[in-house]
């Protein structure tokens, strides 16, 4: 699917759709055909190359220059539902510095990219493009830290639930949660890099604001890094932690159940000695044997029970 949008105002934000390529646009390019790649490739002068670099998923973050193009692949937190549960994962986002367009190419719809179209970024302009690639990167950065804190309570949620379980299915919640954290990780290091290397480009040392801001969302990648790392090691210890927990709770209902049987098995058994069908069985000729029989059960049951309590098996 191909978006072509362009603010119309210079003092204001004015993002507009437009139907053709126009000096100044922003091409949203998401999950798109070869003839869509084709045809932005030859409109624009852009290497197919380019293009096609963001549709691996296992692309890593690099910065390329072919002639007038600079190509900045990142990769971008996204959030997806499965099995009814919110998971996160990363995936490749180009952002292409053309002669006259900007290029957005994704595999798929970010909400980084759709704060842009539904003008929630003040002071954002299509045409200049080298500031709109820096509030791209910041607004990723962005979007990392929220997606880190919303794993941080998701983590926190499911450790209460982990007190009183016997299941595996926290767990599971949590290696998914640090399994995010990985991905997290690997990518905002590999962005840092990226991010680096940009400080040495040209173009974006022609103004002072930008360079300012590279650097603000230098440090805020640095800082998703640094939360990413302490909440994975938490969660790590976490895991380990109430695994144990979970057996020492699976042993405790198995005591529990031990106990119960023990106390059951004493009316069974005496009630299959005295229901043996042989003569000489006590209190078998006596008028309340089965009275005195039932009344010792009860009285046996609860001398047990009272033992076992107070070797702590209830």
């Amino acid at each position: 699917m191909i978006s072509i949008y362009k603010t119309t105002n210079e003092k204001y934000t004015t993002l507009k759709q437009i139907d053709e390529l126009e000096p100044g646009c922003w091409i949203n390019i998401i999950d798109p055909s070869e003839e869509e790649l084709l045809l932005i490739s030859k409109k624009t002068k852009v290497p197919l190359d380019f293009l096609k670099a963001p549709l691996d998923d296992e692309e890593t973050s690099r910065i390329d220059i072919e002639e007038n193009n600079i190509l900045v692949i990142v990769d971008i937190p996204f959030t997806e539902m499965d099995d009814n549960s919110l998971t996160y994962d990363t995936y490749p986002l180009a952002i292409i510095h053309s002669e006259k367009e900007i290029i957005t190419v994704c595999l798929k719809n970010s909400k980084v990219l759709t704060d842009f179209v539904d003008n929630k970024i003040k002071s954002f302009f299509t045409f200049k493009k080298s500031r709109f690639i820096l509030q791209i990167l910041s607004r990723i950065a962005t979007y990392y830290l929220l997606y880190l804190r919303q794993i941080d309570k998701k983590s926190l949620l499911v450790e209460k639930k982990l007190h009183k379980s016997m299941k595996n299915r926290e767990l599971i919640q949590l290696l998914s949660l640090e399994k995010s954290l990985v991905y997290f990780s690997t990518s905002l290091k590999s962005n840092e890099i990226t991010l680096e290397k940009m400080l040495k480009l040209e173009i974006l040392q022609k103004y002072e604001d930008d360079k300012d801001l590279l650097e603000d969302v230098i440090i805020e990648n640095k800082q998703a890094i640094e939360m990413a790392n302490i909440y994975s090691n938490i969660l790590s210890g976490t895991m380990d932690a109430f695994a144990s927990v979970i057996s020492n709770n699976l042993n405790i209902v198995m005591k529990l159940l031990a106990s119960v049987t023990i106390v059951m098995a004493i009316p069974n058994m005496i009630s299959g000695l005295f229901g043996m069908n042989l003569s000489g069985i006590p209190l078998s000729a006596h008028q309340n044997g089965f009275l005195i029989v039932l009344v010792s059960i009860i009285a046996l049951c609860i001398i047990v029970t009272v033992f076992l309590s107070k070797k702590d098996m209830f």
